[in-house]
């Protein structure tokens, strides 16, 4: 299969409609139909189920479209590597949650500043849950992530720092003047459901709480008095004043790490893994210090 086929295919299986994938494309519906067709035929298999509204991913599409995304990343994250391997001058990437583990980023970044021989870093923000996609597609080389928030499947990790966590919640509730909380305390608050962070695979769980997407969203909720969240101590970084963060004593520890593609480690990639180890057993304000 060639790449272009492979875009072809994941357009109309994102699109589910051979019009819009045209356009978004960039070309005329009949070569698109005709590349699928000739896509299906090649395989064996039907990827789609049509009719006049539109189309449907078989069981064999579904499994393509995972293949296909992740094969047209592993040939983009080849380009970007390829070019970058050229300039030796060239910062690493380092890709982490706006507003997560800052303490520990602000410590690694002035640590590499103070060592000879430690490539510069460049510090690449993102929301909740696009490290691993950064990482995937070649545009970071690094991440800082959480376990077992965020998904590390195809990562080499190194432990940094264990923390607990803090229920953010909005000045004047009663639950904010408490000196520490339960996970039974939060999990069921009348006026104020926790909030839904989509899962791994972009699904939502089930429940009362709004959906939220970016921290934005969530830190305007929050001051609005709309819902909760129990999220790592370290992540009170980005608290605004309408804020209160209470550390809940029973909810489970969370493990910050580096990351990286197994394929794609390299000198300056180990000497920035290095730096960041020995950071691991300093002191953090926003908990407990260490490695589980």
């Amino acid at each position: 299969m060639e790449t272009r086929e492979l875009r072809y295919f994941v357009a109309v299986a994102e699109e589910l409609h051979f019009g819009r994938a045209a356009d978004r494309l960039g070309i005329a519906q009949p070569p698109l139909s005709r590349a699928i067709r000739q896509l299906e035929h090649r395989l064996g298999v039907q990827l789609f189920d049509r009719d006049r509204r539109g189309a449907r991913l078989t069981d064999a599409g579904a499994v393509l479209l995972r293949e296909a995304r992740a094969a047209l990343d592993a040939v983009a994250a080849a380009a970007r590597r390829t070019q970058r391997a050229a300039d030796a001058t060239r910062p690493l990437v380092l890709a982490t949650k706006a507003g997560a583990s800052h303490e520990l980023l602000q410590r690694l970044l002035a640590a590499v500043a103070r060592e000879s021989g430690t490539p510069p870093v460049e510090v690449l923000l993102c929301e909740v849950g696009e490290q691993a996609q950064l990482l995937r597609d070649g545009r970071a080389d690094l991440a800082l992530m959480h376990r077992p928030y965020d998904d590390l499947a195809g990562f080499d990790t190194q432990d940094l720092h264990v923390e607990g966590q803090v229920a953010l919640l909005p000045v004047g509730h009663p639950l904010a003047a408490r000196e520490h909380l339960t996970m039974a305390q939060v999990r069921d608050v009348p006026d104020l459901p926790i909030a839904r962070w989509p899962r791994l695979d972009g699904s939502y769980p089930e429940g009362p709480g709004p959906e939220v997407r970016t921290q934005a969203q969530l830190a305007q909720l929050v001051a609005l008095g709309r819902t909760l969240l129990v999220i790592p101590a370290s992540s009170r970084a980005w608290q605004w004043p309408d804020h209160v963060a209470v550390p809940v004593v029973d909810a489970p520890t969370v493990t910050t790490v580096i990351a990286w593609p197994r394929r794609a480690y390299s000198p300056a990639i180990a000497a920035l893994v290095r730096s960041a180890a020995e950071l691991r057993d300093t002191e953090l304000d926003g908990g407990r210090s260490g490695i589980a």
